[in-house]
Protein backbone atom coordinates (compact mmCIF):
# COMPACT_ATOMS: atom_id res chain seq x y z
CA UNK A 1 0.00 0.00 0.00
CA UNK A 2 1.69 3.23 -1.13
CA UNK A 3 -1.23 5.58 -1.76
CA UNK A 4 -2.28 8.19 0.79
CA UNK A 5 -6.07 8.21 0.98
CA UNK A 6 -8.49 11.05 1.67
CA UNK A 7 -11.01 10.18 4.41
CA UNK A 8 -13.93 11.97 6.01
CA UNK A 9 -13.78 12.36 9.79
CA UNK A 10 -17.16 14.05 9.80
CA UNK A 11 -18.76 11.13 7.93
CA UNK A 12 -17.48 8.77 10.64
CA UNK A 13 -19.00 10.95 13.34
CA UNK A 14 -22.29 11.70 11.61
CA UNK A 15 -22.87 8.57 9.53
CA UNK A 16 -24.29 5.12 10.19
CA UNK A 17 -22.84 1.60 9.88
CA UNK A 18 -21.62 1.34 6.26
CA UNK A 19 -20.39 4.94 6.09
CA UNK A 20 -18.47 4.58 9.35
CA UNK A 21 -16.96 1.26 8.31
CA UNK A 22 -15.81 2.79 5.02
CA UNK A 23 -13.96 5.56 6.89
CA UNK A 24 -12.33 3.08 9.27
CA UNK A 25 -11.23 0.90 6.36
CA UNK A 26 -9.79 3.90 4.50
CA UNK A 27 -7.91 5.15 7.56
CA UNK A 28 -6.37 1.78 8.34
CA UNK A 29 -5.35 1.15 4.73
CA UNK A 30 -3.87 4.61 4.32
CA UNK A 31 -1.97 4.47 7.61
CA UNK A 32 -0.11 1.53 6.13
CA UNK A 33 1.91 4.32 4.50
CA UNK A 34 2.11 6.28 7.75
CA UNK A 35 -0.03 9.10 6.30
CA UNK A 36 -3.68 9.93 5.65
CA UNK A 37 -5.66 13.06 4.70
CA UNK A 38 -8.89 13.94 6.52
CA UNK A 39 -11.70 16.45 6.48
CA UNK A 40 -12.00 18.74 9.49
CA UNK A 41 -14.02 21.56 11.02
CA UNK A 42 -11.19 23.91 11.97
CA UNK A 43 -12.22 27.53 11.31
CA UNK A 44 -10.31 28.94 8.34
CA UNK A 45 -10.29 32.34 10.06
CA UNK A 46 -8.41 30.83 13.02
CA UNK A 47 -5.82 29.28 10.71
CA UNK A 48 -5.40 32.57 8.82
CA UNK A 49 -4.92 34.55 12.02
CA UNK A 50 -2.50 32.09 13.60
CA UNK A 51 -0.32 31.78 10.50
CA UNK A 52 -0.21 35.56 10.01
CA UNK A 53 0.92 36.11 13.61
CA UNK A 54 3.55 33.38 13.33
CA UNK A 55 4.91 34.87 10.12
CA UNK A 56 5.20 38.22 11.92
CA UNK A 57 7.19 36.58 14.70
CA UNK A 58 9.59 34.76 12.39
CA UNK A 59 10.19 38.02 10.50
CA UNK A 60 11.72 39.59 13.63
CA UNK A 61 15.50 40.03 13.87
CA UNK A 62 17.40 37.05 15.26
CA UNK A 63 18.24 38.77 18.55
CA UNK A 64 14.58 39.65 19.12
CA UNK A 65 13.48 36.05 18.57
CA UNK A 66 16.24 34.78 20.86
CA UNK A 67 14.52 36.53 23.78
CA UNK A 68 11.95 33.75 23.69
CA UNK A 69 14.32 30.79 24.02
CA UNK A 70 13.48 28.53 26.99
CA UNK A 71 16.79 26.62 27.48
CA UNK A 72 15.54 24.07 30.01
CA UNK A 73 12.40 23.10 28.08
CA UNK A 74 14.16 20.80 25.57
CA UNK A 75 12.23 22.40 22.72
CA UNK A 76 8.86 21.91 24.41
CA UNK A 77 8.08 25.62 24.57
CA UNK A 78 9.52 28.90 23.35
CA UNK A 79 11.80 29.58 20.42
CA UNK A 80 14.29 27.12 18.93
CA UNK A 81 16.81 28.69 16.60
CA UNK A 82 18.34 27.55 13.36
CA UNK A 83 20.63 24.50 13.21
CA UNK A 84 19.56 23.02 16.56
CA UNK A 85 17.28 20.03 15.95
CA UNK A 86 19.13 17.19 14.27
CA UNK A 87 17.31 14.12 12.95
CA UNK A 88 18.42 10.85 14.55
CA UNK A 89 21.35 9.54 12.55
CA UNK A 90 21.83 12.76 10.56
CA UNK A 91 25.25 14.38 10.44
CA UNK A 92 24.02 17.98 10.13
CA UNK A 93 21.30 19.95 11.85
CA UNK A 94 18.08 20.89 10.08
CA UNK A 95 17.80 24.31 8.41
CA UNK A 96 14.72 25.46 10.28
CA UNK A 97 13.63 27.58 13.23
CA UNK A 98 10.64 26.89 15.45
CA UNK A 99 8.20 28.33 17.95
CA UNK A 100 6.82 25.72 20.35
CA UNK A 101 3.92 25.68 22.77
CA UNK A 102 1.99 22.94 24.52
CA UNK A 103 -0.19 21.68 27.32
CA UNK A 104 -0.74 23.92 30.32
CA UNK A 105 -1.06 22.13 33.67
CA UNK A 106 -1.17 23.63 37.18
CA UNK A 107 2.20 23.44 38.92
CA UNK A 108 0.70 21.22 41.63
CA UNK A 109 -0.65 18.67 39.14
CA UNK A 110 0.88 15.23 39.80
CA UNK A 111 1.95 14.85 36.18
CA UNK A 112 3.86 18.11 36.28
CA UNK A 113 5.54 17.22 39.57
CA UNK A 114 6.47 13.72 38.40
CA UNK A 115 7.53 14.68 34.86
CA UNK A 116 8.91 18.24 35.10
CA UNK A 117 10.70 17.95 31.74
CA UNK A 118 7.39 17.38 29.95
CA UNK A 119 5.34 20.32 31.26
CA UNK A 120 6.49 23.93 31.40
CA UNK A 121 5.23 27.46 31.86
CA UNK A 122 4.51 28.47 28.28
CA UNK A 123 6.93 30.93 26.68
CA UNK A 124 5.18 32.80 23.89
CA UNK A 125 6.16 36.14 22.31
CA UNK A 126 3.17 38.16 23.50
CA UNK A 127 5.22 41.34 23.89
CA UNK A 128 6.53 41.04 20.34
CA UNK A 129 3.24 40.04 18.67
CA UNK A 130 0.33 41.25 20.83
CA UNK A 131 -2.57 38.80 20.98
CA UNK A 132 -0.55 35.79 19.83
CA UNK A 133 -0.88 33.86 23.11
CA UNK A 134 -4.67 33.60 23.01
CA UNK A 135 -4.71 32.73 19.31
CA UNK A 136 -2.08 30.00 19.61
CA UNK A 137 -3.73 28.45 22.66
CA UNK A 138 -7.03 28.28 20.80
CA UNK A 139 -5.24 26.78 17.80
CA UNK A 140 -3.67 24.13 20.04
CA UNK A 141 -7.01 23.20 21.62
CA UNK A 142 -8.88 22.98 18.32
CA UNK A 143 -6.25 20.86 16.58
CA UNK A 144 -6.01 18.54 19.59
CA UNK A 145 -9.77 18.07 19.40
CA UNK A 146 -9.36 16.91 15.77
CA UNK A 147 -6.63 14.48 16.83
CA UNK A 148 -8.68 13.06 19.70
CA UNK A 149 -11.66 12.50 17.43
CA UNK A 150 -9.50 10.99 14.68
CA UNK A 151 -7.97 8.49 17.11
CA UNK A 152 -11.46 7.16 17.73
CA UNK A 153 -11.46 5.92 14.14
CA UNK A 154 -8.07 4.30 14.71
CA UNK A 155 -9.32 2.65 17.91
CA UNK A 156 -12.20 1.01 16.05
CA UNK A 157 -9.83 -0.12 13.32
CA UNK A 158 -7.65 -1.81 15.95
CA UNK A 159 -10.58 -3.72 17.39
CA UNK A 160 -10.81 -1.55 20.51
CA UNK A 161 -13.64 0.45 21.94
CA UNK A 162 -14.05 3.81 20.23
CA UNK A 163 -13.04 5.60 23.43
CA UNK A 164 -9.81 3.62 23.93
CA UNK A 165 -7.46 6.57 23.39
CA UNK A 166 -9.53 9.07 25.39
CA UNK A 167 -8.03 8.01 28.71
CA UNK A 168 -4.48 7.89 27.34
CA UNK A 169 -4.79 11.46 26.07
CA UNK A 170 -6.01 12.93 29.36
CA UNK A 171 -3.50 15.71 30.17
CA UNK A 172 -1.05 14.38 27.57
CA UNK A 173 2.07 16.44 26.93
CA UNK A 174 0.93 17.59 23.50
CA UNK A 175 3.18 19.94 21.57
CA UNK A 176 2.40 22.39 18.78
CA UNK A 177 5.32 23.54 16.67
CA UNK A 178 5.36 26.37 14.15
CA UNK A 179 8.25 25.90 11.74
CA UNK A 180 9.90 28.37 9.42
CA UNK A 181 12.17 26.88 6.78
CA UNK A 182 14.36 29.69 5.37
CA UNK A 183 15.54 29.65 1.75
CA UNK A 184 18.20 26.99 1.28
CA UNK A 185 20.42 29.55 -0.46
CA UNK A 186 20.89 31.21 2.95
CA UNK A 187 22.14 28.04 4.70
CA UNK A 188 25.67 28.48 6.08
CA UNK A 189 27.20 25.49 4.28
CA UNK A 190 26.26 22.68 1.87
CA UNK A 191 24.61 19.57 3.20
CA UNK A 192 21.93 21.13 5.36
CA UNK A 193 18.33 20.29 4.51
CA UNK A 194 15.05 21.69 5.74
CA UNK A 195 14.31 18.51 7.73
CA UNK A 196 16.25 15.29 7.30
CA UNK A 197 14.43 11.92 7.09
CA UNK A 198 12.84 11.03 10.41
CA UNK A 199 9.82 9.57 12.15
CA UNK A 200 7.78 11.47 14.73
CA UNK A 201 7.88 10.39 18.38
CA UNK A 202 4.20 10.57 19.24
CA UNK A 203 0.90 8.81 18.47
CA UNK A 204 -0.18 11.00 15.56
CA UNK A 205 0.82 14.36 14.10
CA UNK A 206 -1.59 16.82 12.49
CA UNK A 207 -0.59 19.37 9.84
CA UNK A 208 -3.49 21.69 8.98
CA UNK A 209 -1.66 23.88 6.49
CA UNK A 210 1.71 24.63 4.91
CA UNK A 211 2.66 27.65 2.82
CA UNK A 212 4.34 25.59 0.11
CA UNK A 213 5.51 22.14 -0.99
CA UNK A 214 8.36 20.17 0.52
CA UNK A 215 6.87 17.42 2.71
CA UNK A 216 7.78 13.99 1.33
CA UNK A 217 7.02 10.40 2.37
CA UNK A 218 9.42 7.50 1.94
CA UNK A 219 7.73 4.77 -0.12
CA UNK A 220 9.04 1.49 -1.58
CA UNK A 221 9.53 3.44 -4.82
CA UNK A 222 11.43 6.31 -3.22
CA UNK A 223 10.39 9.77 -1.98
CA UNK A 224 6.88 10.93 -2.87
CA UNK A 225 5.32 14.37 -2.34
CA UNK A 226 2.66 14.65 0.35
CA UNK A 227 0.13 17.10 -1.06
CA UNK A 228 -3.20 17.16 0.74
CA UNK A 229 -6.36 18.13 -1.14
CA UNK A 230 -7.37 21.73 -0.43
CA UNK A 231 -8.83 22.18 3.03
CA UNK A 232 -7.74 18.79 4.35
CA UNK A 233 -5.55 18.05 7.37
CA UNK A 234 -2.54 15.77 6.96
CA UNK A 235 -2.29 13.11 9.68
CA UNK A 236 0.77 10.93 10.11
CA UNK A 237 1.58 8.15 12.56
CA UNK A 238 4.45 8.20 15.04
CA UNK A 239 6.70 5.86 16.97
CA UNK A 240 4.31 5.51 19.92
CA UNK A 241 1.45 4.34 17.71
CA UNK A 242 3.79 1.92 15.93
CA UNK A 243 4.78 0.36 19.25
CA UNK A 244 1.20 0.23 20.49
CA UNK A 245 0.03 -1.52 17.31
CA UNK A 246 2.99 -3.94 17.16
CA UNK A 247 4.06 -2.37 13.89
CA UNK A 248 0.74 -2.83 12.08
CA UNK A 249 0.61 0.97 11.79
CA UNK A 250 4.19 2.01 10.98
CA UNK A 251 5.63 5.37 11.88
CA UNK A 252 5.73 7.25 8.57
CA UNK A 253 9.27 8.09 7.49
CA UNK A 254 9.26 11.60 6.03
CA UNK A 255 11.43 14.60 5.29
CA UNK A 256 11.01 18.22 4.21
CA UNK A 257 13.01 19.01 1.08
CA UNK A 258 13.25 22.43 -0.51
CA UNK A 259 12.02 22.49 -4.12
CA UNK A 260 14.73 23.00 -6.70
CA UNK A 261 15.30 26.69 -7.39
CA UNK A 262 14.16 27.76 -10.84
CA UNK A 263 16.65 29.72 -12.90
CA UNK A 264 16.17 33.41 -12.26
CA UNK A 265 13.38 32.78 -9.75
CA UNK A 266 13.25 33.76 -6.08
CA UNK A 267 14.52 31.45 -3.35
CA UNK A 268 11.46 30.30 -1.42
CA UNK A 269 10.95 29.70 2.25
CA UNK A 270 8.17 27.63 3.85
CA UNK A 271 5.93 27.88 6.91
CA UNK A 272 3.98 25.07 8.54
CA UNK A 273 2.43 24.30 11.92
CA UNK A 274 2.34 20.73 13.20
CA UNK A 275 0.84 19.35 16.37
CA UNK A 276 2.18 16.23 18.08
CA UNK A 277 -0.40 14.21 20.01
CA UNK A 278 1.08 12.40 23.02
CA UNK A 279 -0.43 10.20 25.69
CA UNK A 280 0.16 11.26 29.28
CA UNK A 281 3.76 10.30 30.12
CA UNK A 282 2.82 7.85 32.87
CA UNK A 283 1.02 5.51 30.45
CA UNK A 284 2.95 2.39 29.52
CA UNK A 285 3.03 1.55 25.83
CA UNK A 286 3.01 -2.12 24.92
CA UNK A 287 1.52 -3.96 21.93
CA UNK A 288 -2.26 -4.27 22.04
CA UNK A 289 -3.50 -7.87 22.33
CA UNK A 290 -5.49 -7.42 19.09
CA UNK A 291 -2.22 -6.67 17.27
CA UNK A 292 -0.29 -9.71 18.53
CA UNK A 293 -0.85 -13.04 16.75
CA UNK A 294 1.19 -16.20 16.14
CA UNK A 295 2.01 -14.78 12.69
CA UNK A 296 2.94 -11.40 14.20
CA UNK A 297 4.43 -11.97 17.67
CA UNK A 298 5.16 -9.00 19.90
CA UNK A 299 7.98 -6.89 18.43
CA UNK A 300 8.24 -4.38 21.26
CA UNK A 301 8.60 -4.48 25.01
CA UNK A 302 6.71 -2.21 27.36
CA UNK A 303 8.02 1.32 27.92
CA UNK A 304 6.58 4.34 29.68
CA UNK A 305 5.62 6.90 27.05
CA UNK A 306 7.48 9.64 28.94
CA UNK A 307 10.68 7.60 28.94
CA UNK A 308 10.33 6.93 25.21
CA UNK A 309 9.88 10.65 24.53
CA UNK A 310 13.01 11.54 26.50
CA UNK A 311 15.03 8.83 24.76
CA UNK A 312 14.15 10.21 21.34
CA UNK A 313 14.61 13.86 22.39
CA UNK A 314 18.13 12.94 23.44
CA UNK A 315 18.75 11.27 20.08
CA UNK A 316 17.71 14.39 18.16
CA UNK A 317 19.83 16.81 20.19
CA UNK A 318 16.89 18.44 22.00
CA UNK A 319 17.97 17.58 25.58
CA UNK A 320 20.87 19.36 27.22
CA UNK A 321 23.59 17.14 28.71
CA UNK A 322 23.36 16.69 32.45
Amino acid sequence: MSEILDVDLLAFEQGAGPARRAVVDGVMRSLGTGFVYTSHDLPEALLDEAYAMLAAFFALPADAKARWVAPESHGQTGYTGLLVETAAGAEQADWKEMLNWGTDLPRAHPLRRRYPSHYHDQVLPEAAVPGITAVLRTFHQRVHDIQRRFLRIVAVGLGCDESFFDDLLEDGSNLTRAIHYPPMATAPEPGHVWAAPHTDINLITALPRASGPGLQLLTPDGWAAVDAPPGQVIINSGIMLERLTNGSIPAGVHRVAAPAKKAGGPTADRYSVVQFCHPAPWFVLSPLPSCVTPEHPARYGAIESGALLERVLWDINMMSPG
